[in-house]
């Protein structure tokens, strides 16, 4: 296969998903990873797609919502290793609230061995992960709202009824981090929503992947200074972490960069 055909199948892919992984497209064409890498390396310099960590990406811009199954195969790795070390963060008995975004329901995953929990979600997915008739012990709020492509559910329904809860934790998924534009995101509504949810937690955690920094949202809904702890993987940019850390809480890194390969 010429090298304009492997980088149209590169393109198909990345616009049908929203991302492709290289092991992936080694498997795809037949041909060694040095030569995927070189591909979406020219496919990027001309502007098609985003280089990302072990794969190829959608080229962000500020108002693109990627959809939840887009973002769903990117990097799911970190997105384990993240939720893993975010769910140590909760004992027995809390309550907590998640955002809507694939890295919290991978955090819902994992929350699913802690007893006595109470969520209050704007996420269906999330709701649906929890859900579990047969063990009482576990209380799922789910808001109300309008639905996003990102599987939210925002608006004035949805921040109405977060109005006067209180929960211990909040975990908060982001399209964007930056050390000027903070915490992000394209959709307006989602923005406000977001804003709702951290009004209830007593702590807030953001739950982001290394590709998420420095990405810039339509809008800002946040800044670093407000975040209690941040939960990342180990691709993260070494210097972006002292960076990070002189302006959040707490930064924990999860996995390894050796892990994320795999």
């Amino acid at each position: 296969m010429l090298a304009h055909q492997r980088q149209e199948v590169i393109l198909d892919a990345v616009r049908t998903h929203g991302g492709v992984r290289v092991a992936d497209l080694v498997e795809r064409l037949g041909v060694s990873e040095m030569t995927v890498r070189r591909d979406i390396g020219e496919l990027s310099r001309r502007g098609l797609v985003a280089r990302v960590h072990g794969g190829a990406a959608s080229v962000a811009r500020s108002s693109e919502e990627p959809g939840f199954a887009a973002k769903a195969g990117l990097r799911p790795d970190a997105k384990r290793a993240i939720a893993r070390a975010a769910a140590d963060l909760v004992p027995d008995g809390a309550s907590v609230a998640l955002s809507a975004g694939t890295t919290t329901a991978e955090v819902a995953r994992e929350l699913r061995d802690v007893s006595d929990l109470t969520v209050v979600t704007n996420s269906p997915r999330v709701a649906d992960l929890l859900h579990d008739p047969a063990d009482h012990s576990r209380t799922v709020v789910l808001s109300g709202g309008t639905r996003t492509p990102s599987d939210a559910l925002v608006g004035p329904v949805a921040r109405a009824g977060l109005r006067g809860l209180h929960v211990d934790l909040l975990f908060l998924g982001v399209h964007g981090l930056d050390a000027a534009a903070g915490l992000s995101t394209p959709n307006l509504s989602e923005a406000d929503t977001n804003r709702a949810l951290m009004d209830c937690a007593a702590r807030v955690v953001v739950v982001a992947d290394a590709s998420k920094w420095g990405v810039v949202g339509l809008t800002s809904f946040a800044d670093l200074g407000s975040v209690d702890v941040l939960v990342t993987d180990a691709a993260l940019d070494p210097s972006a972490r002292p960076v990070i850390s002189d302006l959040v809480g707490e930064l924990v890194v999860a996995g390894t960069p050796q892990e994320e390969d795999q």
